[in-house]
């Protein structure tokens, strides 16, 4: 019988005419193939062949190819090699079909998750069963009749909980695995991530054309007439085209791609959380103060620079807003502090206050009350917020509303700081979440607040967390209203 190796960018290396016990699969399995020299093939029982992994979308390693075919003729088979790198598939094509298989892996993982969990928690009933007989402190009774079976449900009792923590610990496995299989295409298709693998593939392809011209590139030289320049080309050309649509398709959905045209020296930019002021704008990032002068402050101007003027870069696709110097000096008045000031001018009248023309999230000035988008956290709500108020008496527990609360450690304020009002059950799924929580701060919340301005205070929001609330789909919002007084029962 005759082996058949062949290789196409489309489909990959594989390796067809074998059969079991033939003596070929101690070759194939040998940890010396492939671009690194260090794979070895694997079976594949739905192509019923070999094949060598991660070969498909690349050109081939001829040597690599051409010693294994040595090594099986010196073995006595006949074998054919067939390479055409120039056999290929588009770039979309082979991203949907990576998209289409990451969902394939994150329902499979989250079945395989879904049956541990179960039996876990079957393992874990039947050993809680088992201890029942226990229950009161009962000791095994040495030289007793009931010694053995005792020792036995002693025995199955321990063996039900390893086996239920076992399962446990393999579904939190699964679970994470799905987690990173169901967000693959955000993952991929981040913005930033986006911005920067098109740089670095703008660059190869400005290699690739200075090669075709004959001139050095990355340090070395190759043949001009090398066909695979060309085809090393058009899948450069087609990859930019697909990443460059999806930032265009991101822009339209109202994310902010950053440019040097955005920044002029005096402007503020956020960058991981702290204010800088912007020294000097470059073609891809902002020169701003070093971020040690950040340490503890919220906004870092470039008078003051404790680190013997040092400078820091922030490139564009890490910035998250921009504010002017104006802007920065006079920050827009907390909810709370304009219901006060409106308190103070007339004691005896209180009116509501009209919703401010700022973010609902972050509170930036840089909102568009007409499109609904803000420039700097980029929220963009579907829908106007509602005021939060307390469930009446036999409302859904779940559906109600409360104030979730951020929390310091060694914190000096007298007030509750309250960031939004939000259902009882997005509040715990946003509160549960890890990323809400650091070293010295966490997130609570409260379907009892107290008093607005006497026990709590509406904080701005600087859109650090805007990613967790889009992961979990919730809609935050800025009002609170205070639950109706019950009725005074007749004595």
């Amino acid at each position: 019988m005759t082996i058949e190796i062949t290789h196409t960018r489309r489909e990959g290396t594989l390796i067809e005419g074998t059969s079991r016990g033939d003596g070929s699969a101690e070759i194939l399995r040998l940890r010396e193939y492939g671009r690194t020299q260090r794979q070895p093939f694997r079976w594949s029982r739905n192509l019923d062949c070999w094949y060598l992994p991660h070969s498909r979308d690349h050109a081939t390693y001829t040597s690599s190819l051409e010693l294994l075919t040595r090594r099986l003729r010196d073995v006595g088979f006949e074998v054919t090699l067939t390479i055409d790198n120039a056999d290929r598939r588009s770039f979309s094509e082979a991203e949907d079909e990576r998209e289409e298989k990451a969902e394939g892996r994150a329902e499979r993982f989250g079945g395989y998750a879904a049956s541990a969990a179960r039996n876990s928690e079957a393992a874990w009933k039947s050993s809680h069963e088992i201890s029942e007989r226990f229950a009161f402190g009962q000791p095994i009774l040495v030289g007793h009749h009931s010694e053995g079976r005792a020792r036995r449900d002693h025995a199955r009792m321990d063996n039900a909980m390893r086996k239920s923590i076992g399962e446990r610990d393999r579904a939190d496995h699964w679970t994470g695995r799905a987690q990173a299989a169901a967000n693959y295409e955000r993952f991929k298709k981040d913005p930033g991530r986006t911005l920067r693998r098109l740089d670095t593939l703008r660059a190869d392809l400005r290699a690739v054309e200075k090669w075709q011209r004959g001139e050095s590139a990355k340090g070395y030289s190759r043949n001009p007439d090398d066909p695979e320049l060309t085809i090393r080309h058009e899948e450069l050309t087609e990859e930019i085209e697909h990443w460059e649509q999806i930032i265009k398709d991101a822009e339209a959905e109202g994310v902010k791609v950053w440019s040097r045209a955005d920044f002029t020296r005096g402007d503020f930019v956020l960058y991981r959380g702290t204010w800088y002021e912007v020294l000097r704008g470059n073609p891809k990032s902002v020169t701003i103060p070093h971020i040690h002068n950040g340490t503890g402050k919220r906004i870092v101007r470039a008078t003051g620079n404790r680190h013997d003027d040092w400078t820091w870069t922030a490139p564009y696709d890490d910035v998250s807003g921009r504010k002017s110097a104006d802007e920065m000096q006079q920050p827009p008045q907390t909810e709370a502090a304009v219901r006060h000031e409106r308190a103070q001018q007339s004691p005896t009248v209180v009116e509501p206050v009209p919703a401010a023309e700022t973010c609902p999230m972050c509170q930036s000035s840089q909102w568009h009350a007409e499109v609904r988008r803000c420039a700097h956290c980029h929220h963009t709500p579907e829908r106007k917020p509602t005021p939060a108020s307390v469930p009446a008496a036999g409302a859904d527990r779940q559906e109600g509303m409360v104030l979730v609360l951020i929390a310091s450690k060694n914190s000096r304020h007298s007030r509750k700081r309250a960031l939004w009002a939000l259902p009882r059950r997005e509040a715990q799924s946003v509160c549960g979440d890890p990323r809400t929580s650091g070293r010295s701060y966490m997130l609570t919340w409260t379907d009892r607040p107290g008093v607005e301005g006497a026990d709590w205070e509406w904080v701005p929001d600087n859109g650090s967390l805007a990613p967790v609330l889009s992961d979990l789909g919730v809609t935050p919002r800025r009002e609170w209203s205070a639950a109706p007084q019950a009725p005074a029962e007749a004595a």
